[in-house]
């Protein structure tokens, strides 16, 4: 995660890698307004050698959205999500941090997560048909996906019903085997 989520922290990498400072990259944007996002980025990459995160940030603060932060707390991320799935996720971290008090709960890439120190342990996320967890460490994904009976095993998640009933015992499993992997 950067230090600074806002867009304006890429302003002044855009203006040295670019050679132009931001009234001009402006003005270029109000030639592109209208058009579509892609469009925008292809423009910026195209004719300007633009990379993908600088010209996501401009094209994005052109936009209106002045930071790639959109929650801060998980309180503010249950909201985005359905009811349904806020009530799973909450009792998924509520069985983590209540047998592991020394993992932090936190809002990181926009989706709640877990970590020790540094390092991240377990996320979660939600698509619209289901709640999607993951375990950074993908050894313990590959060992636990098949014990998630109701759940899809993807490269990176296991997708899980919204209405998982929460199997407290096997998420502290993961958990586990996944602090027993940074040693």
């Amino acid at each position: 995660m950067p230090k600074d989520p806002s867009r304006e922290a890429h302003f002044p990498a855009i203006e040295k890698r670019y050679g132009e400072k931001m009234a001009y990259w402006f003005k270029v944007m109000a030639k592109l307004e209208g058009k579509k996002y892609p469009e925008q980025i292809a423009h910026l990459k195209e004719n300007y050698g633009f990379s993908q995160t600088h010209a996501n940030a401009l094209v994005m603060f052109s936009r209106g959205s002045e930071s790639s932060q959109r929650f801060s707390t998980p309180t503010e991320f249950y909201r985005s999500v359905t009811p349904q799935q806020a009530k799973t996720m909450k009792a998924i971290f509520k069985a983590i941090t209540t047998k592991f008090p020394q993992l932090e709960l936190v809002i990181a890439w926009n989706q709640p997560m877990v970590k020790l120190d540094k390092h991240y342990i377990f996320g979660a996320s939600a698509s619209t048909k289901h709640v999607l967890i993951a375990p950074w460490d993908q050894k313990v994904l590959k060992e636990f996906a098949p014990k998630f009976k109701e759940g899809n095993a993807l490269k990176k998640t296991i997708q899980l019903p919204n209405d998982w009933e929460v199997d407290a015992k096997l998420i502290q499993a993961v958990i586990k085997a996944s602090l027993a992997n940074l040693k």
